[in-house]
């Protein structure tokens, strides 16, 4: 069985544990997720079985959506409300406010990540020195907040928005910073990923559903890799090449100038999806070569 679950995590769930879920449930040592997501927040987080773990660094790239609460007035040390206040205000913010803050924030960004999270810096995750009281200096990352929109407005407190962003983005360190951009604080108070690239919420599976299924549904509710992938440009090579794509071999192309080297796409051989590639250059002539060969043997 080799494919992607659009799976709907729950409230609660790590991602951590939602590999343990689909271990059980697909019988198969090979599951891997594709991001993670956090514990308090619930929606799609794609989950990868048999060969599609070797794409699941593919996957990590693509834009996501989220629908997030920021609560206005407050700072926690976890940037959401399941942290310990640590600072406070009772400053009010009118709503004017509120939508120009909010769309100073659209476009490409610096964005320090926060002390709990999963990232690693020198082998360790972020998250265990927080909890053991160490704060540490985070290098800001490069992203990209290319839609920001209010969807409704409570109090002057409460604000709902829809985000899609790009990967490396934290929703509650944009909260955080939303509420400093106001001159108050802000902590992230809800959160629902919507999308991850091609995968959305109106095509997810619960665990409820899951467990219910057969072994046959099981199966249908493998996305192919290819189609889970298709953010990414094809090259489609003739049906006799097969064979030596298949064995590693690189083979001549003259086409695809819209693809850069080392660029990674989707081969085809025939109508027969093969794995992943990239074209390369030597001395003028452009090749394909595969990095990636996931045809059942």
């Amino acid at each position: 069985m080799d494919g992607i679950v659009n799976f709907f995590k729950p409230k609660g769930m790590t991602s951590h544990d939602a590999v343990y879920y689909f271990r059980r449930l697909y019988k198969t040592r090979k599951v891997g997720h594709t991001g993670t997501l956090d514990p308090m927040a619930t929606g799609v987080l794609p989950i990868c079985i048999g060969k599609a773990t070797r794409v699941s660094e593919y996957l990590l790239n693509v834009g996501k959506e989220y629908i997030g609460e920021l609560t206005l007035g407050s700072e926690t040390d976890t940037q959401d409300k399941e942290g310990k206040i640590i600072n406070y205000s009772n400053k009010e913010i009118s709503e004017e406010d509120i939508k120009r803050v909010f769309n100073d924030f659209k476009g490409s960004k610096k964005q320090i990540p926060p002390m709990f999270s999963a990232k690693k810096i020198d082998g360790k995750k972020l998250y265990e020195l927080a909890r053991e009281g160490i704060i540490i200096e985070r290098k800001a990352n490069d992203i990209n907040i290319s839609e920001l929109k209010i969807l409704d407005i409570i109090d002057n407190k409460r604000v709902l928005f829809y985000a899609k962003v790009s990967k490396g983005t934290y929703i509650r360190t944009l909260c955080n910073d939303l509420g400093l951009a106001l001159g108050t604080y802000g902590h992230m108070s809800y959160l629902l990923r919507v999308g991850v690239g091609t995968f959305k919420l109106s095509d997810s599976y619960g665990m409820e559903t899951l467990n219910q299924f057969s072994k046959e549904d099981k199966l249908l509710a493998l996305l192919p890799m290819d189609k889970a992938l298709d953010h990414l440009k094809e090259i489609k090579m003739d049906a006799k090449d097969y064979k030596h794509l298949t064995n590693g071999l690189k083979l001549r192309v003259s086409s695809y100038e819209d693809i850069i080297d080392n660029e990674p796409v989707r081969v085809y051989s025939g109508d027969e999806f093969i794995g992943i590639g990239k074209l390369i250059d030597e001395n003028n002539t452009r090749f394909i070569k595969m990095d990636k060969v996931l045809i059942r043997w």
